[in-house]
């Protein structure tokens, strides 16, 4: 998908939507029938059921904290019977969307798309990264890209789908006629940039950063979230379906979930050699690599905010500003066409210690 010309409407598509989300409704229903969590005579709670997880990439460091509340049995103390961790890449917001998967991990420009393209029944509710890790990687002794003027004049590898679209809004923010710079189609893999075939490359910090860098070369990051586009990752989405119908599911998952994240914040170390030996061993991943992801994406999960209100929250500035990323991109959205932060809410009003 590419960036929009202008910015959606929403309003075209309503009848054929509902019509969709009425089947839909049809279709999870089916799907979660039997696993709604409520409370026996004895007062205490039936089994949440069997979930399933749709991650957003490989079983690597990225997802520690899945590692930990599935290693730990959070999510088994959280009420439910087994907890699938499908891997990525895949489309997360179709795949929850059908029912393939309870909940996803995606980013809040690649949610935006499809709710507004589709009037996507979907929300975030609650987030990893407060921070976006996007960057355009470059040589030190090479493109040497440190801020968005640095683009103009330089080749930049930009993987096709929503990332093309990041790129694009990255441009527009900081008003670069995309003229100016020539957008060269490349996978993955960062190959390209080690061999001058491109002077950037559309990547992760916490990820093509670190292996470039790991092979000898001084890298620059120019770091999408401080340079106009901010906008939260590895973001919590379900349906609107989910949080109507079984929101203590929603609660008791984001519950295990903030359990995981703040044992993987406090014990990089332990969340890498999860990836490398148990969740990713047929990855063949590179330990110290994995160590370095789960220690940098710290920084994009702690900030002054969650130290105040927690993690997985996301604040009214932070959703604001979001917003901004999204129109920059072509996305025009209200804050409640996106997020739905109301069930986080009452799980740390319930149960404050997860938010310290």
């Amino acid at each position: 998908m590419t960036l929009p010309p202008h910015p959606r409407t929403r309003g075209a598509r309503r009848a054929r939507v509902a019509a969709a989300g009425a089947a839909l409704a049809l279709v999870l229903a089916a799907c979660s029938s039997g696993a709604d969590a409520e409370a026996g005579d004895d007062g205490e709670s039936t089994d949440l059921g069997a979930i399933t997880v749709q991650l957003s990439w490989i079983k690597n460091a990225e997802f520690a904290g899945e590692f930990f509340a599935d290693s730990k049995g959070y999510f088994t103390d959280a009420g439910f019977s087994s907890v699938t961790l499908n891997a990525g890449p895949g489309a997360t917001e179709s795949i929850v969307l059908s029912g393939g998967a309870d909940f996803g991990l995606s980013n809040a420009v690649s949610v935006g798309q499809v709710v507004a393209e589709e009037d996507a029944p979907l929300k975030i509710v609650g987030t990893t990264f407060q921070k976006n890790p996007f960057t355009i990687l470059s040589l030190a002794d090479g493109g040497n890209i440190a801020t968005p003027e640095d683009l103009k004049g330089k080749r930049i590898g930009v993987q096709a789908g929503p990332n093309e679209a990041l790129f694009d809004a990255l441009l527009a923010i900081n008003e670069i006629d995309p003229s100016e710079v020539t957008k060269v189609p490349v996978e993955y893999d960062p190959s390209p940039l080690v061999n001058g075939e491109v002077d950037g490359f559309l990547a992760y910090v916490t990820n093509e950063s670190i292996t470039v860098e790991a092979e000898g070369n001084a890298v620059t990051n120019l770091l999408f979230a401080d340079n106009g586009l901010p906008f939260v990752a590895e973001s919590v989405v379900t349906t609107d379906e989910m949080i109507a119908n079984e929101p203590e599911k929603v609660k008791a998952f984001l519950a295990a979930e903030i359990r995981g994240w703040k044992d993987a914040v406090a014990d990089p170390e332990e969340g890498a050699r999860l990836a490398v030996e148990e969740y990713g061993a047929d990855l063949e991943l590179d330990l110290a690599k994995e160590v370095a992801q789960a220690t940098i994406q710290i920084d994009l999960i702690v900030t002054d905010e969650t130290t105040t209100n927690g993690l997985f929250t996301i604040s009214d500035a932070l959703i604001a500003q979001n917003l901004t990323t999204l129109a920059a991109a072509g996305i025009e959205l209200e804050a409640e066409d996106l997020f739905d932060l109301s069930l986080l809410t009452e799980l740390l009003e319930e149960q404050p210690d997860l938010a310290k």
